[in-house]
């Protein structure tokens, strides 16, 4: 993603098209992340009625959720969001792991960017930290995220004829 030091890149929301699938479990936490997404969302100039808020049950039924958004044709990204904190049994490795194949599998399979907004956390208080809209939360980052990978896959603009295109995603990395 595009690291917690501060993103001073720009991007333009306002003509796409994002889905933001959130899990119900550790609501509060994700409630979060998905505030900051959302306040991402809005400072790229993103309208309210193109950001769509689907919320599943776990961390573990992001994947398939996912997968049919990114297939619609009707989204640029998909944003999945959820939660998984380490426990006393191997649960975590499952739902954790699970979860971030099928969110990559889906993204590779339909070429429609899907962030992995998911915190993985030892504990509650990293948990907190990562989720914190003052903070670091990891919803805008992630949002952002789906932002810069629009931007980056999106073809080259048309040119008229015996024009030379500029490729805009050269110029977008002279600015990292």
């Amino acid at each position: 993603m595009t690291g917690s030091s501060g993103n001073t890149l720009r991007f333009d929301a306002r003509r796409r098209r994002v889905v933001l699938i959130a899990a119900r479990f550790n609501a509060t936490l994700v409630d979060q992340l998905v505030a900051g997404a959302t306040q991402a969302w809005r400072e790229h100039g993103g309208d309210a009625s193109r950001l769509l808020v689907e919320r599943v049950p776990g961390a573990f039924e992001l994947p398939l959720v996912a997968k049919m958004f990114a297939a619609s044709g009707e989204v640029d990204a998909v944003v999945a969001l959820g939660c998984v904190i380490r426990g006393d049994t191997p649960h975590f490795d499952y739902v954790a792991g699970e979860c971030a194949r099928g969110l990559m599998d889906a993204g590779l399979q339909t070429g429609v960017p899907v962030i992995f907004g998911v915190l993985t956390t030892e504990n509650l208080a990293q948990a907190e930290e990562r989720a914190d809209v003052t903070r670091m939360n990891k919803g805008r980052e992630s949002m952002e995220a789906a932002l810069e990978m629009i931007d980056l896959l999106a073809p080259p603009p048309k040119t008229g004829a015996g024009t030379r295109a500029t490729d805009s995603r050269k110029k977008k990395g002279a600015r990292r």
